[in-house]
């Protein structure tokens, strides 16, 4: 069957303008051993970016998927960053190089925070779904859910030396966790409003919270010796502190036997001098540092002093006030002793205050050597602003060292345009215009303007021209990149501009109700003394109405205005007689626009419809439904009557104006689209959006066959639809504080599909091989074997029982437990006998442990209770036994056999190895610092 019509692809090319994105946080990372601090990652919708602060690049994107990232987490080893994305999903990705391996599908809504332990071996998430997950990092699973928080939750932290996890949430609360038994011990509720961030301080011997108002609380962590009780359990139910609410009583220290791990009291709080809530509160490594900042420009700086800082300045203090005490008893002859108490200003105390240019979102700090701190800020204006600053000074002043502010807009860019070449692209925002070049995405100008609604390039792309919002039309020199003239064309703002056919002048549409005409002159610079462009004023077409869209028609016969009154009026371009009135839409048409063959009009408008029309009688050929919001920009592929439309749904849509039908759907952006611009050959097509982003689309030369694509449409809804459905129950599991970390995905059902093809492939084959033995019996004769499955031939002629544990070993680490809980049982007796062959043989030996143990722990009732399975669970008894047996003693040889080796070599060569040698490493180098230093010195 021939293609009657042939559709070609638009694909997604690249994302550029946005610095970082303000969804996820910003944090410091080190790159193949670099410099500390010169690194810094941002998210950018679905992507992240590596920036060298120092010199401006961009050196690594971490490419994403779909779905916009929300949190970043550099490992303590510095090698790989966990990236947390409004799906759920948690990416490991590797620094060295940019890619992912590893990932982990928990959660049901946006990941809000992640944490590593000290090790890196763990990693915690906390998300919108109000669920912690701990994750094992090593073996790429997850270890379990806590539940227990009632909204999202802000901070998740691991106690380095104890094996708790303290967790804070929207709810008020903050949480601690015993992750031995994986409980809630103890909830504090001495916050009256929610938990926006949190850090442990003094060797974790202090916890400080930030709340909604200008408190930063802290807390008194004591640890407390477990006493078991005789006859009493370990494990005791949660208690709520509510001796620690703000206003409560002091309790006696009097205990029940409900013993608990630790206790908190308050020892006080900090004024911040911010009174909105803390948007976000961290901490340095060291716990020395503490940045925090609220919805505005300052960040506040507090250090956290040693306990030989604090007795210095208790001395002080003590010393100071005998002086005081001394003075008071000469004057009134009274002997009392000076009392000084300890508060928490004397151990935390404000450095300093750090202005930054814009309003704040997320903030990162390191402490690097010689008592240097740096700080790394992502502004709300799509700015990443870096600072250092000097703890040694007697008054510490920050000092910016880096801004990044050249390769994005601050504001909303709401016009873009291509230049006649196909080469250049122009975008103009709130105070900005920046050209780019299309193929290396770097930005050739960038000029100070007014707020530009509209835009195009001048013929002969030398110049161009902006209609602001201040009812300006401001024409610009690319050459140069200075302002040739501001006009004072309208007296309400410039909605739109058109280029006229015979590109001798442009047309402008205003909110004044009125449309003007103007001619491109060359006039004599006075001060230059040289010709430049202006604009001269011909005609005024006086409307009723504010003017939102203004066309030609290629023709240049008629003229289509678009008014606030929900019409379209089209006029003679000769004479400014009125010719049609399109009228239908039940909101104002806010694009328009006319194909190149001047038959065809289109209109979008508020109302989420586009209608098409036919410019010789205005008939309305059909109205489409197009966006789920407002239609925000439409504009034909030049030469064709196709026509792209973009809405404040986040999406661009390619329809056919002949068909009326929808041929792609161009998904990527995560705010609403504002704008559009396709490139003079239609190959290329810029967008832009509310998340900061522009994002170039290619035409690619694959076909649509738009058959294929509505049911890859329903494919997709359907799979979807498929991973939303119940989780199967685990027999014996209640809906306590701890359950599996798992979810049901596509990925699983699919890994689970997988699985039961393999084992129904080894029946087939099983079934093959014993009619063969029979009918080989039956003839008393060898007769030639059947002929093996085309897949086991595909994979190397493997045996059937060795596919299966191929396709097993293929599951995600992370994904494999909830693929063998959605298996069916009357799989399980075959897995079973299977995992009884791979134990005997020594195949994946620890994987086929893993799937066992899991299979037998969720269907322990029905396996117990068939009696065919008794036999193949004894063989497995003993199997795995010894089998696992040998293992551990083969790891403790070996071990042995190292620690041996190390010995002998080291006594033998007199070297050390790791730990001491790293010691030794460092020795060396400070012996070498002092050196150089003293050569300086002298010269």
């Amino acid at each position: 069957m021939g293609l009657t019509k042939q559709y070609l692809r638009y694909a997604a090319s690249a994302v550029f303008g946005v610095i970082g994105s303000q969804r996820a946080n910003i944090t410091y990372v080190t790159l193949r051993g670099g410099e500390k601090g010169r690194y810094v990652a941002v998210a950018a919708c679905e992507h992240v970016f590596i920036w060298d602060v120092r010199k401006g690049e961009k050196v690594l994107i971490l490419q994403g998927q779909k779905h916009e990232v929300s949190f970043l987490c550099p490992s303590p080893d510095a090698v790989h960053i966990a990236v947390g994305y409004e799906d759920g999903v948690v990416r490991i990705f590797n620094l060295l190089s940019g890619e992912s391996n590893v990932s982990f599908n928990g959660h049901k809504s946006g990941v809000t925070v992640m944490s590593y332990d000290a090790l890196g071996a763990r990693l915690v998430t906390g998300s919108k779904d109000t669920d912690v997950i701990v994750w094992d990092i090593i073996n790429e699973c997850g270890l379990y859910r806590l539940r227990g928080h009632k909204d999202l939750i802000t901070q998740a932290l691991f106690l380095k030396d104890k094996n708790l996890l303290v967790t804070s949430s929207k709810d008020t609360f903050v949480k601690w966790w015993d992750l031995d038994t994986q409980h809630c011990f103890k909830t504090m509720v001495g916050h009256r409003s929610e938990v926006w961030g949190m850090a442990l301080l003094d060797q974790e011997n202090r916890l400080l919270t930030g709340s909604a108002d200008s408190e930063l609380r802290a807390w008194d962590i004591s640890y407390l010796e477990e006493k078991k009780a005789e006859g009493e359990p370990k494990v005791k139910k949660e208690k709520s502190l509510l001796e620690e609410n703000d206003g409560a009583d002091d309790e006696s220290e009097e205990e029940t036997l409900e013993e608990r791990i630790l206790s908190c009291k308050k020892a006080g709080s900090i004024l911040r001098e911010a009174r909105d809530r803390v948007v976000s509160l961290t901490a340095d490594t060291k716990a020395r540092v503490i940045a925090c900042h609220g919805n505005d420009a300052v960040l506040e700086v507090f250090t956290v002093l040693t306990e030989q800082e604090v007795q210095k300045k208790m001395t002080k203090k003590l010393k100071k006030a005998k002086k005081k005490a001394a003075k008071a008893q000469e004057d009134a002859g009274d002997e009392t002793e000076p009392v000084v108490e300890r508060t928490l200003k004397d151990e935390i105390i404000r450095l300093t205050n750090i202005k930054a240019s814009s309003k704040i979102r997320w903030v990162d700090v390191l402490s690097c050597a010689g008592g240097e701190l740096k700080f790394a800020l992502l502004l709300q204006n799509n700015t990443v602003e870096t600072y250092s600053l000097k703890t040694s000074d007697k008054n510490p002043t920050a000092n910016k060292t880096a801004r990044l502010t050249l390769g994005g807009h601050r504001t909303d860019v709401r016009t873009l345009a291509f230049s006649s070449d196909n080469l250049a692209v122009l975008s103009a925002s709130g105070d900005t215009v920046k050209v780019w070049n299309r193929a290396t995405l770097q930005v050739v100008r960038t000029m100070a303007c007014d707020y530009a609604l509209c835009s195009l390039f001048v013929p002969g792309d030398r110049q161009i021209i902006l209609g602001a919002k201040s009812g300006k039309l401001q024409i610009f020199d690319l050459a140069s990149g200075s302002l040739l003239e501001t006009v004072d064309a309208h007296s309400g703002a410039v909605w739109t501009l058109c280029l006229a056919p015979d590109q001798r002048g442009i047309i402008s549409g205003s909110a004044d109700k009125t449309v003007k005409f103007w001619e491109f002159e060359l006039i004599k610079d006075p001060e230059t003394s040289q010709k430049r462009l202006t604009l001269k004023h011909t005609r005024t077409l006086q409307l009723e109405e504010d003017v939102l869209c203004v066309k030609f028609s290629p023709d240049h016969r008629l003229l289509a205005v678009s008014l606030l009154d929900c019409t379209v009026k089209i006029f003679y371009t000769d004479t400014l007689k009125f010719f049609l009135s399109l009228y239908g839409h039940k909101l104002p048409v806010l694009c328009l626009d006319i194909s190149h063959d001047s038959t065809l009009i289109a209109t979008g408008s508020a109302d989420r419809n586009v209608k098409i029309w036919g410019l010789d009688f205005g008939d309305c050929h059909r109205s489409l439904f197009a966006h789920d919001d407002s239609v925000m920009f439409l504009q034909f592929v030049p030469k064709t009557h196709l026509f792209f439309t973009a809405g404040k749904d986040k999406k661009i849509k390619q329809w056919d104006a002949d068909k009326f039908e929808l041929i792609q759907t161009l998904e990527g952006h995560h705010r609403e689209v504002w704008c559009l611009a396709i490139s003079p050959n239609g190959d290329h097509l810029v967008s832009s959006s509310h998340d900061k982003s522009l994002r170039l689309w290619e035409r690619t030369r694959e076909p649509i066959i738009l058959e294929e694509e509505r049911e890859m449409e329903r494919e997709a809804e359907f799979e979807e639809s498929l991973a939303k459905g119940p989780v199967p129950v685990v027999p014996g599991e209640t809906e306590g504080e701890a359950a599996p970390a798992g979810k049901k995905s596509i990925e699983t059902v699919k890994a689970a599909e997988r699985i039961m093809e393999a084992l129904e492939l080894f029946r087939e084959e099983s079934r093959k091989l014993e009619e063969h033995k029979y009918f080989c019996e039956k003839a008393g004769k060898e007769l030639p074997p059947p002929k093996p499955n085309p897949i086991l031939v595909a994979f190397g002629n493997v045996t059937p029982s060795r596919y299966v544990l191929d396709v097993i070993k293929k599951v995600r680490s992370s994904e494999l437990e909830v693929s063998l809980l959605v298996l069916p049982f009357p799989y399980v007796p075959e897995l079973l006998k299977l995992f009884n062959s791979y134990i005997q043989q020594g195949l994946e030996v620890e994987l086929v442990c893993r799937c066992l143990f899991f299979l037998l722990k969720i269907h322990f009732g029905q396996i117990t209770s068939n009696q065919m399975l008794v036999s193949v669970i004894d063989e497995l008894k003993t199997n795995t036994l010894s089998r696992v047996r040998q293992i551990r003693d083969l790891l403790g040889f070996n071990s042995a056999a190292l620690q041996f080796l190390q010995r002998e070599i080291e006594s033998k060569e007199d070297v050390t190895f790791f730990t001491d040698a790293t010691g030794q490493l460092e020795e060396k180098k400070k012996r070498r610092r002092k050196r150089e230093r003293a050569v300086l010195t002298i010269a």
